[in-house]
């Protein structure tokens, strides 16, 4: 769990790093130009670390799913060398759906030398093309549906599972427990997919939103989840609680 927990704090960290960087440079140092090479390596990370976030969510539901199912034999099934690998897969599954859109783009003539937004998002840069890109938005669309749809319907079968698994118990203790468990992974899904889905969805009908309530909608729907995750797996993690507690009294 803790290891789990390792990787999604990473990629809580490595969000922020790629968006709130820039806008530090375009508000504070009035640095408003980047090369074309690093606008499609901003929107590599930007998107690749989204779908690891997205598969270490999908994992996160698989030791949950153990846990709760099968508890006595889950340190024998989640080892940290198979913790490790399932990573890795994310990472490698990351890369090799994301690494097609900037080498796609990156062969197109562009119109426009200025991005109205703080961040490189595919949809922003796919927007200075002049040329035709119809590939590439077929592939941007279909990316975006089958991680989130195959990626969901993991998550859900997980948790079918696990509600088959606690309507056979009887104790009201046992449920409460496992509602415990469970409770914080749902959060971070709801403030990960939710703002997601919600961004990806309204963009094509926000044409009548003025510019800047679009760019700060973007950055708030990629910002707002890595803040609330640390707050609640801190609150819904008894070690984690303790060890802030700890640390908070001692300083004081």
């Amino acid at each position: 769990m803790y290891t789990l927990l390792c990787m999604l704090a990473l990629t809580d960290i490595a969000t922020p790093t790629f968006v709130v960087s820039k806008m530090m440079g375009i508000f504070w140092f009035n640095l408003k130009g980047i090369t074309m090479a690093g606008c499609l390596t901003q929107m590599f990370f930007l998107h690749m670390v989204s779908v690891m976030h997205s598969a270490i969510l999908v994992t996160v539901a698989f030791d949950r799913y153990v846990a709760i199912c099968n508890p006595l034999r889950y340190l024998t099934i989640l080892t940290n060398t198979r913790i490790a690998k399932l990573g890795l897969v994310g990472l490698i599954r990351a890369v090799l759906f994301i690494l097609p859109l900037p080498l796609l783009l990156s062969r197109q003539p562009f119109c426009a030398n200025r991005i109205t937004h703080t961040q490189c998002e595919y949809i922003a840069v796919a927007k200075m093309v002049c040329g035709d890109i119809t590939v590439t938005r077929i592939y941007g669309l279909a990316l975006m549906f089958v991680i989130n749809r195959f990626d969901l319907t993991l998550i859900a079968l997980s948790y079918g599972l696990i509600i088959k698994i606690i309507l056979r118990i009887s104790s009201k203790n046992a449920h409460q427990k496992a509602l415990n468990t469970c409770t914080a992974h749902i959060c971070v899904m709801l403030t990960y997919y939710t703002p997601s889905l919600f961004s990806n969805l309204t963009h094509p009908f926000s044409q009548g939103i003025a510019p800047h309530i679009r760019i700060i909608l973007a950055d708030l729907c990629l910002l707002i989840p890595t803040m609330l995750n640390p707050i609640i797996y801190g609150v819904k993690t008894k070690e984690l609680h303790d060890k802030v507690g700890k640390y908070t009294c001692c300083r004081r």
